[in-house]
């Protein structure tokens, strides 16, 4: 990625927010690095907007300091940070045009620039976000992907050091907030510019950061590439906010070399990589992602009733229930479909996975 190293462009160090007695963050300690997109991600009230807004001066923590490029600027105000920040509902000007909208920005800026220098940059910020000719336009005119990339381009023309984007494509739909996810990896790719998301849609913080903060209740819980919370969560929180996963509640009947083994109910075993703080003799959970799951009319492996099945294209989703189990989720690739078949809601067959396929996790 252009412009990428491993010194931080801005710090949280040990940030808390108070509102009243209300704690919005906590002790976040955090090192943005140049030319990285990162994401918090979280449910509502988790304190990820809280964290982005002192990121933009929007926001002064109660303890704790913000730096940016080495500078403390608990103290300096929003529209003299190197920041910029799109906003949910982008902020635009309907009175203006496209391009008055786009400008704004460097209109206000001492010492006056020049009209042409203004015109050329907003120029450029249109082609950079593929809007070429629509700067007569107004904002009234545009859809609303066009009218988010107005907000990109009005956010990127003075080449801020950080570009906030506070869920920015909320009120897109799915197919829509798809392609400006990857508009939006293109565009930071091609400008360097320091990337940070808030969102709580797991899909969108998976498919666009290079690393992630997973938040609850003001704190992050953990931090790390896509990859990294997908493959190895901590808890069973993380486990369940990234991506889908089963769990399955037991006693860690016995750890070698890292590797527990978890007896559930009916005496079903699952084994895997012990998380933190796993013991032997613990209650814990299996966690095991559905595509994980195989489903086989074949012997072997635990005998379930399927409940539900979804058509998801290159894959379907099959619910089932277990005796002892419960219910949970099977997702069978159109490559294992064809050698077995389609299952239809009521009929059984087994489910199986490999030995060592689950992570044993602490309950929290």
């Amino acid at each position: 990625m252009t412009g990428k190293d491993d010194s931080p462009v801005a710090e949280l160090r040990g940030a808390t927010k108070r509102f009243g007695a209300i704690v919005a963050a906590r002790d976040l300690n955090l090192s943005i690095r140049q030319g990285e997109f990162l994401s918090f991600l979280g449910p509502s009230g988790c304190g990820k907007t809280t964290a982005l807004r002192m990121l933009a001066g929007f926001e002064t923590p109660t303890e704790g300091d913000i730096f940016l490029d080495g500078q403390r600027v608990n103290d300096m105000p929003a529209h003299r940070r190197p920041v910029n920040m799109v906003f949910q509902h982008y902020a635009l000007f309907p009175h203006l045009t496209v391009a008055e909208n786009i400008g704004y920005g460097l209109r206000q800026q001492r010492p006056r620039l020049a009209a042409s220098e203004i015109e050329a940059a907003v120029t450029r910020a249109l082609d950079t976000v593929r809007l070429p000719g629509f700067g007569a336009r107004r904002i009234w005119e545009m859809s609303g992907g066009q009218q988010q990339r107005v907000a990109l381009a009005r956010a990127i023309i003075n080449e801020p050091k950080l570009l906030l984007l506070d869920e920015p494509m909320a009120a897109l739909d799915k197919k829509l907030r798809h392609d400006m996810q990857i508009e939006l990896q293109t565009l930071q790719r091609t400008l360097g510019i320091t990337f940070v998301l808030v969102t709580h849609d797991q899909e969108e913080a998976l498919s666009m950061s290079d690393r992630i903060c997973i938040m609850r209740d003001g704190e992050i819980v953990q931090m790390g590439s896509p990859r990294d919370l997908y493959d190895r969560p901590r808890n069973r929180y993380v486990a369940d906010f990234v991506g889908k996963s089963n769990f399955f509640p037991g006693r860690v009947e016995s750890i070698d070399g890292g590797t527990a083994r978890l007896v559930a109910e009916g005496g079903v075993t699952f084994t895997g990589v012990a998380g933190e703080g796993i013991k032997t003799a613990d209650k814990a959970i299996a966690s095991l992602r559905p595509e994980q799951i195989g489903l086989t009319r074949g012997a072997g492996g635990v005998p379930v009733t399927v409940i539900n099945r979804i058509f998801l294209g290159e894959h379907t989703e099959y619910l089932v229930r277990h005796p002892d189990l419960g219910q949970f989720l099977i997702l069978a690739s159109r490559q294992a479909e064809a050698g077995e078949g389609n299952f239809e809601p009521g009929e059984t067959g087994n489910a199986h996975w490999r030995d060592g396929a689950a992570l044993i996790l602490g309950n929290d």
